[in-house]
């Protein structure tokens, strides 16, 4: 099977999102606010070393879900054109990450 399949899409992991959250969660926020949650996660793997090539993690490098959603909420907070309520961005961060998690099973 081709990898180029099974590579990190925008518009699929919106969609991967969606079928991940309750309802009422997804009646509240369109497609780029999600999308604006899913660059915040990807400038909190960049500023913390997780898109680098090559690079095996090692076990204290291992990716911190608590932390990455603590950025995650800060950044909103601080954008004043994003309202989200902090229990909705921590949905929004589980599903991407196992959108991300759904990925690898294919590689």
């Amino acid at each position: 099977m081709d990898d180029q399949n099974y590579k990190f899409d925008e518009d699929d992991a919106v969609k991967f999102i969606r079928q991940e959250l309750p309802e009422d969660v997804n009646a509240k926020y369109d497609d780029d606010e999600i999308l604006c949650v899913i660059d915040i996660i990807w400038d909190y793997y960049e500023k913390n070393g997780f898109l680098s090539l090559n690079v095996e993690l090692t076990d204290e490098e291992v990716l911190d879900v608590d932390d990455l959603t603590k950025y995650v909420k800060k950044e909103i907070k601080n954008d004043d054109e994003l309202m989200m309520d902090p229990k909705d961005i921590e949905k929004i961060v589980k599903a991407e990450l196992n959108y991300e998690e759904s990925l690898e099973d294919f590689v």
